[in-house]
C-alpha cells in the first residue's frame, strides 16, 4: 500500500465498463470539494438535468470504489460518504463531524505500520481503513454552546 506513488487516475485505470452514468458521476464528483452521500449526488445529477436514477448511482459508486476511482469515509451511523480520489495513492482524510469538511492527513507512519503487520503475519495484499473524524476550527466555537 505504501509503495503505490501518486499519480492522476485515467479513464482506463477504470478497470470496469466506461459508461456514461459513471462518467458523469466522476465528472459530478470532481466538482464536489468535500465528501458526498449517494442520495446528495444523486441530487446534483438530476439538478444537473442528468436522467439518472438512484439506484444506478449506488451501484456506479460501488464499482468506482472496486476500482479505487473514489475514496469512501462512513459517518457514526455508517452512511458512506464519497469523493472522487485525486490520485491512485491510497489516502486518509481528517472530516469536520459538523460540516463536512474534510482534509487528506499524511498517514505514511499508518502505511508502514500495515505494511510490517502484513509481513509479520504473512498476509499479502492487505487492505485497512482509518477514519479520522473531529470539528474544524470554525464550527468548534458552534460545537462549544
Amino acid at each position: 500500500m505504501g509503495s503505490r506513488g501518486p499519480r492522476r487516475l485515467t479513464a482506463g485505470d477504470i478497470g470496469v465498463r466506461r459508461t456514461r452514468q459513471r462518467a458523469a458521476i466522476l465528472g459530478a464528483l470532481g466538482g464536489c470539494s468535500n465528501f458526498v452521500s449517494a442520495r446528495e449526488l444523486h441530487q446534483l445529477l438530476v439538478s444537473a438535468g442528468e436522467a439518472i436514477g438512484l439506484t444506478t448511482v449506488y451501484r456506479a459508486l460501488h464499482d468506482l470504489e472496486r476500482a479505487e476511482l473514489v475514496d469512501v469515509v462512513r459517518d457514526d451511523a455508517g452512511g458512506r460518504y464519497y469523493r472522487q480520489r485525486p490520485t491512485a495513492e491510497h489516502r486518509h482524510y481528517l472530516i469536520c463531524r459538523c460540516c463536512g469538511l474534510s482534509r487528506p492527513v499524511d498517514a505514511e507512519v499508518v502505511e508502514t505500520w500495515a505494511d510490517r503487520v502484513a509481513d509479520d503475519s504473512g498476509f499479502t495484499d492487505v487492505e485497512h481503513t482509518l477514519e479520522l473524524a473531529g470539528v474544524c476550527a470554525t464550527c468548534a466555537p458552534a460545537a462549544e454552546l
